[in-house]
């Protein structure tokens, strides 16, 4: 993704602190706390310019969203929109998801979106994957018992490393769709690329895959 640098991002997002997390660190384990609620805590793995983690928000006031982009560029105009549609029960984090661990206890999240994720089609990128093991080990510790990633892209040969590598570690798969806006799923939300992309025929992969537990 080739980013369009705004030297004052980084500042704006510090001025929301009550949106954009500064430390989250220091929430790890204490995030329903922060929301000042139980409800449900789910994430976004990339979330771009935050169109999904928005309508989510918005669709599901009983369910808590976080954000997670590490481009501030990008993460700025998630901002914007939050603020645009006033939604209080969506946070941004702007850090790398290889430090996951580092801000989510074990069992904190309840769900994990993966939306349009950079492909990295070369094979020695493979561990940049965001469906790599490394990284679904990562989720998987984070996540509920039997928690679920839910994934979307419209890149065929990301969709199918990702159904092995799913497949591989063991994960179960719920739902999967070859053509996401013709098989008649209600309450979608697209995100900027879905919609690029769908306008222009192109297909939308999605699949939901579950943690197994015995």
């Amino acid at each position: 993704m080739r980013v369009r640098y705004k030297p004052w991002a980084a500042e704006k997002l510090s001025e929301h602190s009550g949106i954009v997390v500064a430390e989250p660190d220091q929430l790890k384990g204490k995030w329903n706390e922060f929301f000042g609620n139980d409800n449900p805590i789910h994430i976004e793995v990339g979330t771009g310019k935050g169109q999904f983690v928005t309508g989510m928000g918005k669709q599901n006031p009983e369910i808590n969203y976080i954000g997670i982009e590490l481009y501030e560029s990008v993460l700025v105009t998630a901002l914007d929109r939050i603020l645009e549609e006033n939604v209080s029960n969506v946070k941004l984090l702007n850090v790398d998801a290889r430090d996951l661990k580092e801000f989510f206890d074990d069992g904190e999240v309840g769900r994990v979106y993966l939306n349009f994720s950079d492909p990295w089609p070369k094979a020695r990128h493979e561990k940049r994957r965001l469906t790599y093991e490394h990284f679904l080990k990562l989720y998987e510790d984070i996540l509920v018992e039997n928690g679920e990633i839910h994934f979307k892209t419209d890149n065929q040969g990301l969709f199918e490393y990702s159904l092995k590598s799913f497949s591989w570690y063991g994960l179960r798969l719920n739902y999967l769709s070859l053509d996401l806006h013709n098989s008649g799923m209600e309450g979608n939300i697209m995100t900027e690329y879905e919609e690029k992309f769908s306008s222009k025929g192109d297909r939308i992969y999605r699949v939901e895959a579950q943690f197994q537990h015995s």
